[in-house]
């Protein structure tokens, strides 16, 4: 049988997107990236100012896939991976006026003030609690069920806010957090799955996802240079405005140039489909678009001389129940290296959230007098007087994946049934962080590769 040859369109050139690209370019197929905006990289940006080095999107990864180790062992002639100092693995939690340490193990699970002790004891009995029986439990269900309100309050809670800066009551564990989804159902517990799992052989591959924090040094923006000189700037089409594709039953073609397409792949929002895709009936982008987004504000914050409370953390999280305006504060110069003067401290403050929309509105005045009081009283400062101060503003900033996860995804899976070479990439599903991006982007371009039929 002849191999026909593919021509594939890819659309953003964020994460996933370069990724598609790099692994496209490895195996000799011919493809286009349509980014928007007149960078590649989408919310991945390095910024270096008064010297600090500064992340205007993420800040860090975690290395919990193997596709992002071998991606980042692949680009090492290009940039150089840095995993975060010892630091970065106390995590603190904020509870009425100070800050307490977030327990790593049982005995310090039982020991911290954090939890009530009823719920403590609810911990010691959580191996012996059956699994849970509903494929739609929220994951404040599934803590509820199985370890109490107070490790809702003052550990999940947090733990949602830094990564989805979201509600576990709107959260669906099996899609939002599936490895934790998984060790219920496969093993019966938390506990007992953890240990269980600890004792299972792991080959050479499965020894590299160290789960560590990392970066790149210099910045992420390091790791989109380094795709992008791998997959060739001239690929990469920048300022794609108004871009949008139809389908003649065969091949897609674009409106820019009247390019022809095998496969079209959107490594974009959902929120972008409709105009993206006008052949897409409106009832399925309904279904889609259904996905709630957080809205995030950032602000970079950079002292020259740090002369608050001592940083040795990754950061501190907010609970929402402590009714504080912020979500949490990152320590990134704690934990990073050459992100801040030697004797000062880079810090990432997170407001807003899925249950503070209003703040990201809020003008930068009123931002920057919420961040002032709040970085003096939670870190020690007896004079707010930062070397720099940056606000960045993400009106989609994370999708939540919640109740209308399912339908979403099966809707998905139709369409690109409907229309063969079509394919909805992008954190609208598979995960939201960088280690989830890079191993969609890999399979999703192993996919093309073995479609050579």
């Amino acid at each position: 049988m002849e191999q026909k040859v593919q021509n594939v369109a890819i659309i953003g050139a964020g994460l996933t997107g370069l990724t598609i690209a790099f692994y496209l370019k490895r195996a000799g197929i011919n493809f286009r990236v349509y980014e928007k905006s007149g960078r590649p990289g989408g919310v991945i940006e390095t910024l270096h100012e008064k010297g600090f080095t500064y992340e205007s999107g993420p800040n860090t990864g975690v290395l919990n896939r193997l596709e992002a180790v071998e991606l980042l062992e692949d680009l090492k002639n290009d940039c150089t991976v840095e995993v975060a100092d010892e630091a970065a693995k106390a995590r603190w939690i904020w509870k009425k006026d100070r800050w307490e340490p977030l327990p790593s193990g049982i005995i310090k699970g039982i020991t911290t003030p954090l939890f009530t002790f009823p719920d403590k004891l609810r911990l010691l009995a959580e191996p012996f609690r059956k699994k849970g029986t509903n494929p739609d439990e929220t994951l404040a269900e599934l803590v509820l069920r199985r370890m109490g309100r107070s490790f809702l309050n003052y550990a999940i809670d947090p733990f949602i806010l830094g990564i989805y800066s979201g509600d576990p009551a709107r959260l669906v564990t099996q899609y939002a957090f599936q490895k934790l989804y998984r060790l219920e159902q496969d093993y019966g517990s938390f506990i007992g799955g953890a240990i269980k799992k600890s004792f299972e052989s792991k080959d050479e591959k499965e020894k590299k996802v160290t789960k560590e924090i990392f970066s790149v040094e210099g910045g992420l923006n390091n790791l989109i240079n380094a795709l992008v000189k791998n997959t060739v700037r001239e690929n990469i089409k920048l300022n794609c405005t108004g871009l949008s594709f139809r389908y003649d039953g065969s091949k897609f073609v674009s409106n820019c140039e009247n390019e022809e397409f095998t496969h079209v792949i959107s490594a974009t929002g959902s929120y972008e489909l409709s105009g993206l895709f006008p052949f897409i009936d409106s009832e399925k982008l309904r279904d889609i678009n259904k996905m709630e987004y957080s809205q995030v504000v950032q602000v970079a914050l950079g002292f020259n001389k740090w002369e608050g409370i001592s940083l040795k953390a990754f950061g501190g999280l907010v609970p929402f129940i402590e009714n504080r305006p912020i979500l949490g504060i990152l320590f990134i110069s704690s934990f990073l290296k050459n992100r801040a003067p030697e004797a000062g401290a880079l810090l990432s403050v997170f407001l807003g959230g899925i249950r503070k929309p209003e703040i990201v509105e809020l003008p930068d005045s009123e931002i920057e007098k919420i961040v002032q009081d709040e970085v003096m009283v939670t870190l020690g400062l007896k004079k707010f007087n930062p070397d720099l101060m940056k606000i960045f503003r993400y009106r989609h900033a994370i999708p939540q994946y919640g109740i209308e996860s399912k339908t979403k995804l099966d809707t998905i899976d139709s369409l690109e049934k409907e229309f063969p070479g079509f394919i909805l990439a992008g954190n609208l599903r598979d995960g939201i962080g960088m280690a989830d991006r890079i191993k969609q982007g890999k399979n999703v371009a192993k996919a093309i590769i073995n479609d050579k039929s």
